[in-house]
């Protein structure tokens, strides 16, 4: 029999955040895979490895997929990453690729998923915490009330736009994008507030767009929510 790839989400940072199942699959199979150059060096996992100790003695697969706005270049890559994991497929071993957040939630697992399964192999998807749902828990707020509208956006590819849609905005992996941003919601109603690195030992919060600098690291988020105080 064929082995089965699994998606597993890690969470956003915070270990204590891996759910049950997510420690039982990594737990029970011997093949994890990493989207990365040096499994030990990612942070997927760095943080399955401090809830599931045992992580360093599973074999360690590194699946390589340098970032690229070049098309061709990404699904060369993502091809190259998924033939790594039917090689362990195709001899009846299960794969656990570990991905940061929620792996339905702009994850590349989504690319290599789609790959595997054309090529006949059964996959999974097992939740993990999302990123913009730990982050307004770590700043204690709600992301939304009675009807609100939730709105979320991959920063990294651009955010351009006035808040003209009521609701709330998330605006996820922010670093490079912060001076469009704070732009965008200058002068308006929205109270804007950002989490770099939540759940990890060098997690900053930033209460107010004042405070937001002009660059900060890949893993920034932004959470806005219209504020009743501003006119």
């Amino acid at each position: 029999m064929k082995g089965m790839l699994y998606g597993v989400g890690v969470g956003p940072g915070d270990p204590e955040l891996l759910t049950l199942k997510a420690v039982r699959l990594i737990r029970e199979n011997d093949v994890i895979a990493v989207p990365g150059e040096n499994v030990r060096q990612t942070v997927a996992y760095q943080i399955a490895v401090q809830a599931v100790p045992e992580l360093e003695n599973k074999k360690l697969v590194p699946v390589y997929m340098p970032m690229t706005h070049d098309k061709e270049e990404m699904e060369k890559n993502h091809r190259k990453g998924a033939l790594v994991l039917e090689s362990f497929l195709e001899k009846g071993e299960n794969v656990i690729f570990l991905t940061l957040g929620d792996p339905t939630i702009y994850s590349t697992f989504t690319y290599l998923q789609k790959i595997v399964e054309k090529d006949g192999f059964q996959t999974g998807l097992i939740s993990g915490i999302t990123s913009f749902c730990a982050a307004a828990a770590r700043m204690n707020i709600p992301l939304t009330e009675w009807s609100e509208q939730l709105h979320i956006y991959p920063a990294a590819h651009g955010f351009e736009e006035k808040p003209e849609r009521e609701g709330t905005y998330v605006l996820m992996k922010a670093g490079k994008k912060l001076d469009q941003i704070r732009k965008s919601f200058e002068d308006t109603k929205y109270e804007v507030r950002m989490i770099e690195n939540c759940g990890m030992e060098n997690e900053r919060i930033y209460e107010n767009l004042n405070e937001i600098p002009d660059n900060a690291g890949y893993y920034s988020l932004i959470i806005a929510r219209k504020s009743e105080n501003k006119k």
